[in-house]
């Protein structure tokens, strides 16, 4: 299949990419408009190689990706292109409802102009796979059972309102278009390559930093954490072989307290890079008043996943988050060149 990939020079996207191409599983179009979270870096060892293409654009020139889709004869659209961040969604929430409402519209419409267009054979190929999250459906209650599929969408902060909408939007866009697409749900992604603005790569870079360790509220919130590669096999095989029309929750049946995701990382780097005086990291742990509307817990059932397509996460917490950790002490001139002076000043205003 030849893929073009929304979002690819960001963490998931850029991640996927890395996994197609390192298998040969077709060439691949990465097409990404290159915002603060974008990072062409990600994508460097890949980046001579034949069957990979990156094209600087949003997801809302239609007249570009139009001819992407013609030139390249694309079999499939994943669409990872969106804004991201709970934190950054209350502090802008507009550009989260023009880049992730909007956005997305533009781009099913650009694709339904050209699926129109396409022969019976190629119909029968495509697929537009729409990348979604878990906190569409809200909050759960420490005695309620994971999100499934049929869950009732509650979301509650505008960054999960806005990809509610979108994947109204693609769900819309198949019943009335007939567009074979199909929806994917994650729960929280962590791995190589996130920009450290997240939970996992700020713990880390703020430990080796010296610098406070910020946890909201209690830390009691809870996340069901899905290694990124985990994550990639996952839509390969929701690519290949996933029902049109129908959506898959992914996760990593991993659920943790953020508090105890913290110390673990302090546990592991007082093993692999010690601090100078001796002492542990996790004296850096600092409490700060917790966000608006901060939903307690996300749990996913991947159940239907598992039944229908074979898929389940190889990696447990324990051994992705120490492939993580490594993989940003081994990467430390990747960390400097994403952590800039604008990034210094966000975190200091959203963790003071």
């Amino acid at each position: 299949m030849t893929i073009l990939v929304t979002g690819g020079a960001g963490f998931i996207g850029a991640n996927f990419i890395l996994y197609c191409v390192e298998r040969g599983l077709g060439p691949v179009i990465n097409l990404d408009k290159l915002t603060y979270a974008g990072n062409l870096n990600n994508l460097d060892s890949v980046a001579e190689r034949d069957g990979y293409l990156f094209v600087k654009c949003s997801i809302d020139d239609q007249s570009i990706v139009s001819e992407l889709l013609v030139n390249h004869s694309v079999d499939a659209i994943v669409n990872f292109a969106a804004e991201s961040h709970v934190d950054r969604s209350i502090s802008n929430p507009e550009i989260f409802f023009e880049n992730n409402v909007l956005g997305t519209l533009r781009l099913l419409e650009t694709t339904r102009n050209y699926y129109s267009s396409l022969g019976r054979q190629q119909k029968e190929r495509f697929r537009f796979l729409h990348i979604s999250t878990d906190e569409v459906f809200g909050t759960l209650r420490e005695q309620d059972p994971a999100f499934t599929e049929e869950s009732q969408y509650r979301p509650n902060s505008p960054y999960a309102a806005s990809k509610a909408a979108s994947d109204h939007i693609v769900r819309a866009y198949g019943e009335t278009y007939a567009l074979p697409v199909i929806t994917t749900n994650c729960s929280n992604n962590y791995g190589p390559y996130q920009f450290p603005e997240k939970l996992i790569p700020l713990i880390i870079h703020n430990a080796l930093q010296g610098k406070n360790l910020p946890v909201y509220g209690d830390g009691k919130q809870v996340r069901d954490w899905l290694f990124v590669e985990d994550h990639c096999s996952a839509i390969h095989q929701v690519l290949g072989a996933g029902r049109i029309g129908e959506s898959y929750n992914v996760g990593g049946n991993s659920e943790k307290q953020n508090i105890d995701v913290v110390h673990t990382i302090c546990n592991i780097l007082d093993s692999e890079r010690p601090r100078a005086d001796g002492r542990s990291y996790a004296e850096q742990v600092t409490f700060v008043k917790d966000r608006p509307g901060h939903d307690r817990r996300y749990a996913i059932d991947t159940s239907k996943v598992t039944r229908e397509l074979g898929w389940a996460p190889r990696e447990t917490f324990d051994s992705g988050i120490r492939k993580t950790v490594r993989w940003y002490l081994d990467n430390a001139a990747w960390v400097a060149d994403v952590t800039s002076g604008a990034y210094r000043e966000w975190v200091a205003k959203h963790y003071a």
